[in-house]
């Protein structure tokens, strides 16, 4: 099937301006006779909600959580990046956007990120204007730090809680909305279905968490603002309750799904302790502006580290990467830790750890300064770990993090699915084979505050506006698909847990297509997640009932669903003969261990086409042009 990727004509810096000249507009009166369902109430589910409300459109907001404010946006500690050139080092909209699509390794569109460079400033100007307390400098601006891949310091932040901020401030722009009546809100309530009706998506089917109630939501568009997949490896830096069951489910109704294989991996994250743990604990990217990491040069060191002289540590990326130092990219950066751990000069424990050292900056700037940027994240790690990382240094592992991939989108974020939009990390848009730090935040809230206002009126415009009920056929058939599949789960009775079946997911996953992939790890992984897939459901034990609180039932739905995400992720991979950001094939690196890829067969995105159950999927491309930019070897030394 030919995509239409909807990317306006013209110079790159006027096309945003263009589209929304040449969109259609609903007349103010108009938009009260409009209903929008926005699932996700996270930066970009919050922003969007907010902002239609605002507009005047009725606007149904759902999420699973008990509020909107336990989003897992929330978690994001260390900035959101903009280009205002606060600091006066040559920073730009053009620096941004270049950085962007180099960062995910030329395999973005062009077009999209631009756009996504161009709205950042205004992202600060209205979180400020939220109250939002971003650092600043002893004079009242701003205050700007330094993430990875960049080599300007463009990144707002308010200590390690960037996210929390900025999802209280957008929360409390979907509060006054919520209070005028625009938006009602429905917590603790899942999708489980997307209704699609004469080829449009038209609504949803969730289930009440609480009293396991399932019923239909009806609206003239749909809007997906749900979060990444990371969570299909089982441990990862995403909250427990992330899933990808609403990308998935309407995935299965037509949307296609974009580039699964894409899938972040960040360098610095406690590493993992037993095999009871349920997640991983990231530590922000930003430490790394302060922080040094190295690891002893001499295989099996089990000195502490203040006992390891200078000169036989080993500064690795300070090493390699000269130009960018700690702060060259979470891919690059986790694949040379990963590197070092194999090569037997990992630390901890377990050996698979490197160390991330603030003995220098505590010493040139004080304890005082130090605390003062990034306490509680230290009080974080110690609680953690019980060690102080003012006195030694912390230790770090690469984790799964966050979905590059997602549902595919066009310029104006919408599916191919007609009145499906999806935003954020849901979508696959901005960022390539490899997100920038402190990008996904911009992501949501430019996607939320900035694109979607304008694109979904585009679509509403011309789109047919109500006519349809609780009785109509597509709505009755995906009401008992939802009913049929709990009674299904709930009918196994088998001997294991969810969380056994999860685990055992995740674990082929990571060792088969986590960090580093091949032809070999990745036909073993699709030889065995089909047959994980089919023991689960003839032994998966889920207690309870469907009419009630019923959390393994809920568990149970998402890994489901990751049983099938994770077959079409690792195919995804396979197909893939390159190595590109996050996606790294050892079949294809250069002598040095760096990605090596191929422009000529698969400068594409690949959107992938669900065709039914046990048929192979349809793969799609959208071919990537670059008009503005050189394709070049990604190169930060």
């Amino acid at each position: 099937m030919a995509l239409n990727s909807k990317i306006p004509s013209g110079p790159l810096e006027k096309k945003w301006e263009t589209a929304k000249k040449e969109m259609k507009l609903v007349n103010p009166a108009n938009k009260r006779k409009y209903t929008v369902i926005v699932v996700g109430t996270g930066l970009a589910g919050a922003s969007c909600s907010a902002s239609l409300g605002e507009m005047g459109y009725n606007v149904l907001s759902f999420c699973f959580q008990d509020s909107p404010r336990r989003a897992h946006s929330i978690a994001a500690q260390g900035g959101i990046n903009a280009a205002k050139n606060y600091q006066n080092d040559g920073d730009s909209v053009y620096r941004l956007f270049y950085d962007t699509i180099k960062g995910g390794d030329f395999r973005a569109r062009e077009a999209n990120v631009y756009r996504l460079a161009e709205v950042s400033a205004n992202i600060i100007d209205q979180c400020t204007a939220q109250g939002v307390p971003f650092a600043r400098e002893y004079g009242g601006t701003l205050a700007n730090r330094s993430f990875g891949g960049a080599q300007v310091s463009r990144t707002f932040y308010a200590r390690g809680q960037t996210g929390q901020q900025l999802l209280l401030g957008a929360y409390s722009a979907l509060s006054r909305q919520i209070a005028a009546g625009t938006v009602k809100h429905r917590s603790r309530s899942e999708m489980l279905e997307l209704i699609v009706i004469e080829g449009r998506a038209r609504g949803i089917v969730t289930r009440d968490l609480v009293t396991g109630k399932i019923e239909s939501h009806l609206a003239d568009a749909v809007i997906l603002a749900t979060g990444g997949y990371g969570n299909v490896f089982y441990l990862s830096t995403n909250a427990k309750g992330s899933n990808a069951t609403a990308a998935w489910r309407a995935h299965r109704k037509g949307a296609f799904f974009a580039n699964p294989c894409y899938t972040q991996i960040h360098p610095t994250c406690i590493p993992k302790s037993g095999d009871y743990q349920s997640k991983l604990t990231l530590m922000s990217e930003s430490l790394r502006n302060d922080g040094r990491i190295w690891v002893p040069k001499k295989k099996g060191d089990t000195r502490s580290p203040d006992q390891i002289p200078e000169d036989e540590r080993d500064y690795y990326l300070e090493r390699i990467y000269p130009s960018y130092g700690n702060l060259a990219p979470r891919d690059v950066s986790s694949r040379q830790a990963k590197y070092r751990c194999d090569e037997g000069l990992g630390v901890g424990p377990s050996g698979l750890g490197v160390y991330l050292d603030f003995a220098q900056s505590i010493q040139r700037l004080g304890q005082k300064v130090i605390a003062e940027r990034y306490g509680n994240l230290f009080e974080m790690y110690e609680k953690i770990t019980g060690e102080n990382p003012y006195q030694v240094p912390m230790r770090i592992y690469p984790a799964v993090h966050y979905a590059m991939g997602g549902l595919w989108v066009d310029y104006n974020l919408q599916s191919n699915l007609p009145g499906l939009f999806v935003l954020g990390e849901a979508n696959f848009s901005d960022h390539g084979a490899n997100r920038l730090g402190a990008s996904a935040l911009m992501q949501g809230l430019g996607d939320g505050y900035f694109v979607i206002p304008y694109t979904i009126g585009d679509y509403l415009a011309s789109a047919p506006r109500g006519g349809i009920d609780a009785k109509n056929p597509a709505v009755q058939a995906a009401e008992k698909e939802a009913v049929s599949r709990a009674e299904k789960l709930l009918a196994v009775n088998g001997k294991r847990s969810v969380d056994s079946f999860h685990r055992e997911l995740g674990t082929v996953m990571w060792e088969n297509v986590g960090m580093a992939r091949s032809k070999e790890s990745l036909e073993k992984a699709l030889k065995r997640i089909p047959e994980i897939r089919d023991e689960f459901w003839k032994n998966v034990k889920v207690t309870g009932t469907g009419a009630e609180l019923n959390q393994e039932l809920e568990k149970a739905g998402r890994v489901a669903d990751f049983l099938e995400f994770g077959e079409l992720l690792a195919w995804d991979a396979l197909q893939r003969n390159e190595s590109c950001g996050g996606h790294f094939r050892v079949e294809y690196a250069t002598p040095d261990g760096e990605a090596q890829r191929n422009d000529a067969d698969y400068a594409y995105v690949a959107a992938w086409e669900w065709k039914g159950e046990g048929q192979r999927q349809v793969l799609n491309k959208e071919p990537l042009v670059y008009e503005n930019i050189k394709l070049a070897t990604r190169s930060y030394k």
